[in-house]
């Protein structure tokens, strides 16, 4: 998969290599991505590898590349909440300042140190022609976007009715035809893992995979039909299966008698023996085992794709959501799946916004032809209130899993057209808020977070739940998981004085090479003095990605430095140059780089894209 001078895989490179390792088991990659290798030099003035000293041949060099990651110093701590802020009408709101907001962590307030309002085209960045460093190019000359947010359509074909999975589907085509921007990335994903597109600019390959999409119940047929007697939904089977609820056990009970003649027959005589009650209560017991286990399996299935769709999510370079459109669900004995999903969520910053697919439910008390169909209409009413018990418990779920995240659930209402827009397409505007825990622990806890807003305006604030401290406090770990999270980001940072440019030729008609070069300015970065060398070690990651965000390759290395005094002016005049080289196919790509720093432990990422024509 990758292909650096040594064997020895770096923490990061042994992730990126994990990543594409397991896409390319799931289909999502092809099995040849590009190779690469990596050098280090200086301009041609400079040497980045002094040459020895004969006079101390056994002195160590004063610049050296390898891969194995040296003890990095550790940074504050600083926790980012993005949060969005919407009206009485659900349109994001972007006027305020940072006196307008509240920040707490564990129900205490925390000084806000980092503001930042963010819209549509102030996040939005332009693209590089391969031969032009970024800040050469003209906006007209550009190719193609760089992908900045990708969002998963997640279809519950496990619960979804025909008509309601119609209906999403004409609202999700209308969402492709209007709501996406050129620098996103969807995808269409089902519980089932049936009928599935990976993210993708292409609209005529979504639009062919939403026509294509059905109900797929977990079983293969339908939990609940007309037919079935005693007729038991998800609710009624917790009821009796799991709360031992005498009131559900005794509807259900006449609900058996009901259908069966010879047991009506005996009832109404006043004959009907303990045998038969017996075999009613068996009835009742068997039926409800077997519909909560069903509903049981149908939720199981959907924790599970929504986690593997949250971890195919946390490694795409940008802002990252999942849609979930669904009608809700009961899910009694799968508390901590629900839970894990949010966690993982949390934890890769991936906001999940759901849709109720039902639109405005509406309970119809008044239709006594359907009352008198069921087995005792007696027992109607009772029936109805337990309908709309599970139609809110289903509507609470999708509202808590949107919620856990700081996403936004659009519910009770008809017009899915409009609700698929609020929850798919990037609001107007959000903000970053950033503040720095006190007394951080680096025990991997969980730590809750609450925005509230100053102004007396009837705001509705979307924002994370919670975030999860370091597991560790070692450095080398703090380093590891600072490059992992900026290579897999679309945010650039300039903490340190890097420029990053490509270039690339072909070698033949199907094949080219990529070199992607981090230029460093050594004059403005922080040296320590020891032995009378001036040190400081760089870290430096080249990430590709494909056009629609997917890693194809990444190497790492780490430039050890222990410059003396004269070499340190020399190659602060010129810099040194880090160059990794990649065997790629014609094509569109993003580049991502990342350069941290062992003792100030500053970090620059910087993107860059590249078009090599066919």
């Amino acid at each position: 998969m990758i292909a650096p001078k040594s064997t020895r895989l770096s923490a990061v490179e042994a992730l990126l290599v994990g990543v594409a390792l397991s896409w390319v088991a799931a289909g999502w990659l092809p099995s040849a991505p590009a190779q690469s290798s990596t050098s280090t030099a200086a301009p041609p003035s400079a040497s980045a590898t002094a040459p020895p000293d004969q006079s101390a041949p056994s002195e160590s060099p004063e610049m050296a590349t390898h891969e194995s990651p040296l003890p990095l110093k550790a940074k504050a701590e600083l926790v980012p909440v993005r949060v969005v802020v919407r009206d009485a009408t659900g349109k994001a709101v972007g006027n305020l300042e940072k006196g307008d907001f509240q920040l707490f962590e564990d129900g205490k307030p925390q000084l806000i140190t980092n503001f930042v309002v963010e819209t549509p085209t102030s996040a939005s960045q332009e693209t590089a022609r391969p031969d032009r460093n970024p800040g050469e190019v003209k906006p007209e000359e550009t190719g193609f976007l760089r992908p900045t947010r990708f969002v998963a359509l997640v279809f519950d074909d496990a619960h979804l009715e025909v008509a309601d999975l119609l209906q999403a589907r004409r609202a999700a085509e209308k969402y492709l035809d209007e709501g996406i921007a050129p620098t996103d990335r969807t995808a269409v994903y089902t519980v089932s893992g049936l009928g599935q597109l990976d993210f993708t600019d292409d609209l005529a390959k979504l639009h062919q995979t939403l026509a294509q999409l059905k109900p797929h119940p977990a079983l293969g047929d339908a939990p609940h039909t007309s037919n079935e007697c005693p007729p038991m939904d998800d609710l009624e089977a917790d009821k009796i299966q799991n709360q031992h609820d005498s009131q559900a056990e005794n509807v259900a009970m006449s609900d058996v008698i009901h259908c069966d003649p010879s047991l009506m027959r005996d009832a109404e005589n006043g004959r009907l023996s303990a045998a038969d009650m017996q075999r009613a209560q068996s009835i009742v017991e068997a039926t409800a085992l077997r519909v909560d286990q069903q509903g049981s399996i149908s939720a199981e299935n959907v924790f599970r794709s929504l986690l593997a769709i949250v971890r195919r999510l946390s490694a795409l370079p940008g802002q990252r959501y999942l849609v979930l459109i669904s009608p809700g669900f009961l899910y009694p004995d799968d508390g901590a799946a629900f839970s894990e999903v949010i966690d993982q969520a949390i934890r890769s910053t991936v906001f999940v916004n759901t849709l109720d697919a039902r639109g405005l439910y509406t309970p119809d008390f008044g239709d006594i032809a359907q009352a008198t169909n069921e087995p005792d209409p007696n027992m109607a009413g009772i029936r109805r209130s337990w309908q709309i018990a599970a139609q809110s418990a289903q509507a609470d779920l999708l509202t808590s899993l949107a919620s856990g995240t700081g996403g936004y659930a659009f519910l009770n209402n008809n017009d899915l057209e409009k609700g698929l827009k609020q929850v798919a397409s990037a609001p107007e505007a959000y903000y970053y808020l950033g503040f720095v825990p006190h007394n951080l622990k680096f025990d991997g806890k969980f730590h809750s977070l609450k925005v509230t807003l100053t102004t007396k305006e009837k705001f509705t604030v979307e924002a994370r739940r919670g975030y999860y401290a370091p597991r560790q406090i070692t450095p080398t770990d703090t380093a590891k998981e600072d490059i992992e999270d900026a290579v897999f980001s679309q945010e650039e940072q300039h903490g340190l004085p890097v420029v990053l440019e490509t270039q690339f030729y072909k070698t033949d008609a199907a094949d080219a090479k990529l070199s992607v070069l981090a230029r460093v300015d050594l004059a403005h970065i922080h040296f320590e003095k020891a032995d009378g060398r001036n040190q400081n070690d760089l870290t430096v990651v080249a990430a590709l990605f494909d056009r629609n965000g997917n890693f194809i390759a990444g190497t790492q290395r780490v430039v050890a430095m222990k410059l003396r005094d004269d070499t340190l002016a020399r190659l602060s005049r010129t810099g040194v140059t880090v160059r990794t080289t990649f065997d790629v196919k014609p094509g569109d790509y993003v580049v991502r780089l990342v350069v941290r720093d062992s003792k100030a432990a500053e970090l620059s990422a910087e993107n860059g894209m590249v078009e090599i024509p066919y």
